[in-house]
C-alpha cells in the first residue's frame, strides 16, 4: 500500500500522466517476489523519483514569449534602430488608360494603378501614394519627396509624356542615392523595359518574345551572388523550387536576351544579370536583373500577381508561389526602411492611396481584379 499511495500522492500533486504511473506501478509490482513492501519501495523510488524530475522540468518549460530574454515573465522590447524608418512610403507611378482598354472610364485623362501592386507593398509592411504621371510636375515631384522609394509598375506605354516622367523619376532617384540616400527602385514589367532603354540609351534594346500568359521557373546565372538581391533571405528549399518549379507570372511582349544585354556597355556595366528565363519558343531573356552601385531591382516577371491577381488561370497560386510574393515585397521595403527620409506625417497622409477608393474590374477588365484610376490630377500640397 505504501508505493500505491505514494504513486497516487505524485500523480495527484504533479498532474502527471495516468499512463506513466500505471507503468511505474506495473515495475513495482514486478517485484514482489523480492521480499517485503519496504525492498519495493526502495527498488521502485529512484524510477519514481525519475519521472518526478521529468515532470518538475516539464512544469518549467517556457516559450520565449512567456519568459522574454532575461528569463523573468514579462517580454523585452528592443528599442527601435536609429538608422532605420519603421514608417516607409513606396510611390507608385500611375500608367495611361483605367487598365481595362476604357472599359471602366471613357475620360482621355485618366490613369490607374493596379490594386495589386498597392497590396504588394502593403504586404512588405509600407505605405503607398500614388504618383499621377499627368498631373502637375511640381505637384508630382512634391509628391517623390515624401516617399522612401519607387515603383515603376508593368503596361504598355513606352513613349511621350510617359516615358519622359519616368526617366525623371529614374535620375532624381539616382540624384538622391548619389547624395547619400538609400532611396530603391522595382522596375516592373514595363517599368524594367524603360529603365533598359534609359539605361541603354538604345530605343531598339527590346525585341519580342512570347511570355504573355504563362508562369515559368527562374534559372540563376551561374556562380551568382545572390547577398544584396531580393532572393538573399529566400529560404535554401524555396530558391531550389524557383529554378525548378513555375512559380513566377509571365505578362510580356517584350525583353532583352542576355547577348543584347551585354553587349551593351551602358547596361552590363550598370547592370547585373541574377536569373533568365524561357519563353514559349525555347527563347531566353533576362528576367531579374540588380544595379551595381544602387537599390534598384528590374523584374521581367510579375512579383505581385501570385498572392493579389486571379483573373488568368495561369497565376501559381501555391504556398510556394504566395512565399516569392511576400520575400520580394519584404526586400523592397526592407531596402526603403534604410531611407532617412522622414517628411511631415501630416503630408504624407493627406497624399496617401487610402484616400481614393479601388474600383473591381474583374468583369471587364484583362486580368486586374482592382484598379485606382485617377481622373482628375488631386494633392493637398
Amino acid at each position: 500500500m505504501m508505493i500505491h499511495d505514494l504513486v497516487l500522492y505524485i500523480n495527484k500533486n504533479l498532474n502527471h500522466s495516468f499512463s506513466l504511473t500505471s507503468l511505474q506501478s506495473q515495475r513495482c509490482e514486478s517485484f514482489h517476489h523480492f521480499g517485503s513492501k519496504m525492498w519495493k519501495l526502495c527498488l521502485c523510488l529512484p524510477l519514481l523519483l525519475l519521472d518526478i524530475g521529468v515532470a518538475k522540468a516539464s512544469a518549467s518549460i517556457y516559450l520565449p514569449s512567456q519568459t522574454g530574454v532575461d528569463g523573468s515573465s514579462n517580454p523585452v522590447c528592443s528599442p527601435p534602430d536609429p538608422n532605420l524608418n519603421y514608417r516607409p512610403v513606396i510611390g507608385i507611378l500611375s500608367h495611361p488608360g483605367d487598365g481595362a482598354s476604357g472599359r471602366l472610364s471613357n475620360d482621355t485623362t485618366s490613369t490607374y494603378i493596379a490594386a495589386s501592386y498597392v497590396k504588394f507593398v502593403e504586404a512588405g509592411g509600407a505605405r503607398v501614394i500614388p504618383l499621377i504621371y499627368n498631373e502637375p510636375e511640381d505637384v508630382l515631384f512634391k509628391k517623390l519627396e515624401l516617399v522612401n522609394g519607387v515603383i515603376f509598375t508593368g503596361g504598355w506605354a513606352k513613349k511621350y509624356e510617359y516615358f519622359d516622367m519616368v526617366t525623371k523619376i529614374f535620375k532624381k532617384a539616382l540624384e538622391r542615392n548619389d547624395a547619400g540616400e538609400h532611396f530603391p527602385i522595382y522596375g516592373i514589367c514595363l517599368g524594367f523595359e524603360l529603365m533598359s532603354i534609359i539605361v541603354s540609351q538604345d530605343r531598339g534594346i527590346l525585341e519580342r518574345f512570347d511570355a504573355e500568359d504563362n508562369a515559368s521557373s527562374l534559372q540563376f546565372v551561374k556562380n551568382v551572388n545572390i547577398e544584396g538581391t531580393l532572393f538573399q533571405r529566400f529560404p535554401p528549399e524555396l530558391l531550389k523550387k524557383l529554378s525548378t518549379d513555375c512559380l513566377v507570372m509571365q505578362k510580356h511582349r517584350w525583353g532583352i536576351t542576355p547577348e543584347k544585354f551585354k553587349a551593351n556597355q551602358a547596361l552590363s556595366s550598370f547592370f547585373e544579370i541574377v536569373t533568365t528565363c524561357i519563353d514559349e519558343n525555347d527563347k531566353t531573356y533576362v528576367s531579374t536583373v540588380k544595379a551595381k552601385r544602387y537599390p534598384i531591382t528590374g523584374f521581367q516577371w510579375h512579383p505581385e500577381k501570385n498572392a493579389f491577381e486571379w483573373g488568368s488561370s495561369q497565376i501559381p497560386h501555391s504556398a510556394d508561389a504566395i512565399q516569392v510574393t511576400q520575400y520580394a515585397a519584404s526586400h523592397l521595403v526592407s531596402e526603403a526602411r534604410k531611407s532617412l527620409n522622414r517628411p511631415s506625417s501630416e503630408k504624407v497622409l493627406e497624399n496617401l492611396i487610402y484616400n481614393h477608393k479601388p474600383t473591381y474590374c474583374g468583369y471587364a477588365g484583362k486580368g486586374y481584379d482592382e484598379v485606382y484610376i485617377f481622373t482628375q490630377p488631386r494633392s493637398r500640397l
